[in-house]
């Protein structure tokens, strides 16, 4: 490995800037080399450093915190703490104080649940979607069709799978008697592309409301809400830094958030309630949206771990992510059969231009089979490597790469209505055409390494001439990472 990595340092000189960062795992991640484990699931979720846990163990064991709808001198503790982490939420994102409150949930999805269930959707005031979208955003278009609202997807470009720009500025450009909601990812959870945020900008002179689902964009890149204004945005702390989980956050302008109307109340979220009179006076701002009781131990611990990544430096963390990529994205696609047929197929740019440290890819054998993923997750696991295989909530994005159609799942819920699930979706698209409706997933984060990603090679090359694996009949062609001919 040692000649592989003098190599990869002339190839990215700029990697061994980032060498603090090796000495943060060995000091906070030690499990890790301790195990022999390759961690390549970074966009599923972080992993936290030690001193997270013993920090805010020692926060919780050596104070007295309680319930915080109270004004005893525990309650009072706990909401310090509480206020104090959301001022440290905005201050990370640089969020004027005067534009944007943060509204803590249990999530990312929670805050697009907020999002949904309360924006003014009518038959009017629609819905706009990339393709390219987490189902936790794609499920928004439940609660805006339950009002009547029109709900549209605009398109990707193939093979890069981008937001496709003519076809999205004719459809923001389209007639509405509302402003609409227009959602997309800042990076897509499925191919690592990272969207073009002057987007919002583009939006708001057409008139719409934008949401940007952030999750998977900041935990290695910077948003700063200064300069971007989103109406909305949603993140997961467990994805920024590992821990807490359970934890989310909503960041909403508190213009658009005014416009917004709860379906319910609930303890925690009124100013008054009466029974007899039937009446409710909703909180305002980031307290009409927390419902019921925080989880008011973890929250301390959000403001721990945005310290902890000020201190590894998001900058450092997204040079380091950017080289592994880079590195990792040429041995793909430069792997090769003993007959010279391409092993390896990558869904998205097979460059770091433009995107982050995603990339999701499929296994062929030497005659264009494809092989099993989930053969494949097996046995990366027995050799110590955690990756993610499936759709990865991402059916929009998956369907597009495969050319998957609306007649093809429309036939495939026809075999079965009640029990379909990817499993036996993925055997049926197969049966019809060759097609995946899933694939393989690795991603750097915080902590990565290059003896992760050479490991990582090292096993994908164990799967040349591989053809026990395969799946289907039908063979594919691929050239430079990508499918170049059906053979169907």
């Amino acid at each position: 490995m040692i000649d592989a990595y003098e190599e990869f340092l002339a190839a990215y000189p700029e990697y061994a800037g980032t060498h603090e960062i090796d000495a943060l795992r060995v000091r906070e991640y030690r499990r890790l080399d301790d195990q022999h484990h390759v961690y390549l699931d970074y966009t599923g979720g972080s992993l936290h450093a030690e001193s997270q846990v013993t920090q805010h163990a020692r926060l919780l064991n050596t104070h007295i915190f309680g319930n915080p709808h109270s004004a005893s001198p525990s309650s009072h503790a706990t909401t310090t703490l509480v206020e104090e982490t959301r001022q440290a939420v905005l201050d990370w994102f640089n969020a004027p104080r005067d534009e944007y409150v943060a509204i803590f949930t249990p999530n990312a999805t929670g805050a697009l649940k907020h999002v949904g269930e309360c924006y003014p959707f009518s038959q009017g005031t629609g819905l706009l979607l990339t393709t390219d979208n987490h189902n936790s955003v794609n499920g928004i278009r439940e609660f805006a069709r339950a009002k009547g609202a029109p709900v549209e997807y605009a398109p990707l470009t193939v093979p890069e799978l981008r937001i496709d720009r003519d076809r999205l500025d004719g459809m923001l450009a389209a007639p509405s008697t509302g402003p609409g909601l227009f959602a997309f990812p800042a990076q897509s959870n499925f191919t690592g592309v990272k969207h073009p945020l002057d987007l919002i900008e583009l939006a708001h002179a057409r008139g719409w409301d934008v949401l940007l689902d952030a999750a998977a964009f900041v935990p290695s890149s910077r948003l700063d809400l200064s300069t971007v204004k989103p109406d909305f945005v949603s993140v997961s702390f467990y994805k920024m830094f590992g821990y807490p989980t359970g934890v989310g956050c909503l960041l909403a302008r508190s213009r658009t958030l005014a416009s917004m109307t709860r379906p319910w109340f609930a303890g925690g979220t009124v100013n008054f309630a009466t029974v007899s009179g039937r009446a409710c006076i909703l909180s305002s701002g980031e307290a009409g949206f927390e419902d019921g009781t925080l989880n008011y131990l973890a929250i301390p611990a959000v403001e721990l771990g945005l310290r902890h990544l000020r201190e590894a430096g998001v900058d450092m963390i997204n040079t380091r992510v950017r080289c592994l990529t880079g590195w990792m994205l040429q041995r793909l696609v430069e792997l090769q059969h003993s007959n010279g047929h391409h092993m390896v197929r990558i869904y998205g740019p097979i460059t770091t231009e433009s995107r982050g440290g995603t990339i999701t890819l499929n296994f062929y054998d030497p005659e264009g089979h494809l092989l099993d993923y989930r053969r494949v997750e097996e046995m990366a696991g027995a050799q110590g490597i955690s990756l993610r295989t499936g759709c990865f909530c991402n059916p929009g994005a998956g369907e597009t790469a495969e050319g998957i159609t609306e007649e093809d799942v429309r036939a495939a819920l026809a075999l079965d209505p009640r029990n379909m699930n990817l499993t036996k979706f993925l055997d049926l698209v197969t049966s019809r055409g060759g097609k995946s409706a899933g694939a393989i997933r690795v991603s750097f984060g915080l902590v990565s390494n290059f003896a992760d990603a050479h490991r990582f090679i090292e096993f994908a090359g164990s799967l040349r001439d591989q053809t026990r694996l395969a799946i289907g009949s039908v063979t594919c062609d691929i050239e430079a990472g990508r499918i170049i001919r059906d053979g169907s």
